[in-house]
C-alpha cells in the first residue's frame, strides 16, 4: 500500500479552513481518496492530479491511499465499508463498479446499494501497445503474426475481468487470433512486464503508455478513438487501420459510502466540478489523453447503469461468465 499525501502551499489558504474547522464543518482533518490499483496506472495518475486540486480547494490534505488487488474490488471494498463521514472517497474506474458486477459471483460489497456515485471524472480510450521485439508495425502485421503464431503471444490485464480483459478477449474475437490471457494486480506491473518483455502486448490508456511510447519502450499499433489523439497524431485509430469494430477504453469516477450526509457529497461534488473545468487541471488530463468529464451526481449513476449494461452485453458475446 502506497499513499502521497498533497499540501497546501500557503497559510492564506488555510486561514478560512481554520475558522470553519472551528464551527466543526467538513472538512476538520485530511480527506483519504482510495484507488484501487498500484501506483503508476491511468487511475493513480488521474487520481494524484484530482487530489492536488481538491487538496485547494478543501483547504485540507488530500490523501491518495493505493490498496490494489482483484480488479480495484479490493479498494472499493475498503470505501464501502468506510465510515460516512466524507473523510475516505474512491477513485472508482469501470472494472470494480461496471464489470465486477457481472464477472464476480461473490461480491464483497454492491455498487449501487453500497456506493454513492458523486461525479464522473474523466474518460479515457485504449491502445493497443506492443514489447518492441515483437515483429510488428502495424495492426495488420500484428495480426497477420498472431495468426501464423497461435498460441504464441500473451498479452497482460489489469486483473481477471477487468475492462482491458474484455477489451482484450473481444479483439481476439473480433481477429480470429489466439492469445494467452495474464492478469495483473494493476496497470502499473503490466506495463512493467511489458517493457521487460515478460509479455508481449496490452490494452492500456494514454496516461500509463505514452511516455513509454515516446521513449521508444513500448510500440503503439492503434487507438480506440474516432480521431487521432493530439499527444499521439502518430498513432492511428483502430478504424484507419482496419479494425473499426474495436472499442476499448475505461472511466474514473467519484464515489462516497452510502449514507454520507448530503452536505458533505454537495461540497465534494461542487469543488470537484470546479477542479476538472480549471483550465490547469483540463490541461494536464488533456495533455495525458484523460478527457475531463464532470457530471451530475444523477447522470453520473445514470452513466454507470449504462456502462453495466453495455459490458454484460459484451460479456455475453465473448463468453465470459461469472467466477
Amino acid at each position: 500500500m502506497q499513499r502521497r499525501t498533497f499540501l497546501l502551499g500557503s497559510a492564506a489558504t488555510l486561514a478560512p479552513a481554520a475558522a470553519a474547522f472551528a464551527q466543526g464543518a467538513w472538512p476538520a482533518r485530511a480527506v483519504r481518496i482510495v484507488v484501487g490499483y498500484p501506483p503508476g496506472g491511468s487511475t493513480d495518475v488521474a487520481g494524484r492530479l484530482l487530489a492536488e486540486q481538491l487538496a485547494r480547494r478543501l483547504g485540507q490534505q488530500v490523501v491518495v491511499d493505493n490498496r490494489a488487488g482483484a480488479g480495484g474490488t479490493v479498494g472499493a471494498a475498503s470505501v464501502a465499508r468506510a465510515e460516512p463521514d466524507g473523510y475516505t472517497l474512491l477513485l472508482a474506474a469501470s472494472p470494480e463498479v461496471s464489470i465486477a458486477p457481472i464477472t464476480m459471483k461473490a461480491m464483497p460489497y454492491d455498487p449501487v446499494r453500497d456506493l454513492l456515485p458523486i461525479t464522473l471524472v474523466g474518460q479515457v480510450p485504449y491502445l493497443l501497445v506492443v514489447n518492441p521485439s515483437v515483429p510488428a508495425t502495424t495492426l495488420a502485421e500484428f495480426i497477420a503474426y498472431a495468426k501464423a503464431n497461435p498460441g504464441k503471444l500473451n498479452y497482460a490485464s489489469f486483473g481477471n475481468n477487468t475492462s482491458n480483459h474484455l477489451a482484450g478477449e473481444l479483439f481476439k474475437s473480433l481477429t480470429g487470433i489466439h492469445a494467452v490471457h495474464i492478469p495483473y494486480k494493476g496497470s502499473g506491473p503490466s506495463i512493467t512486464d511489458l517493457i521487460g518483455g515478460q509479455v508481449n502486448y496490452t490494452f492500456d490508456t494514454p496516461p500509463a503508455v505514452l511516455e513509454h511510447v515516446r521513449a521508444g519502450r513500448l510500440r503503439a499499433l492503434a487507438v480506440a478513438t474516432r480521431e487521432r489523439l493530439p499527444g499521439a497524431p502518430q498513432v492511428p485509430t483502430f478504424a484507419e487501420a482496419g479494425l473499426g469494430a474495436f472499442t476499448g477504453g475505461t472511466w474514473f469516477g467519484l464515489f462516497a459510502p452510502a449514507r454520507t450526509p448530503a452536505a458533505v457529497v454537495e461540497r465534494v461534488h461542487a469543488e470537484a466540478v470546479a477542479a476538472l473545468k480549471s483550465p490547469e487541471l483540463a490541461r494536464a488530463f488533456t495533455d495525458r489523453g484523460i478527457v475531463p468529464s464532470p457530471q451530475t451526481p444523477e447522470d453520473f449513476g445514470r452513466f454507470v447503469q449504462g456502462e453495466v449494461n453495455r459490458w454484460k452485453d459484451l460479456a455475453g458475446k465473448v463468453g465470459i461468465v461469472a467466477e
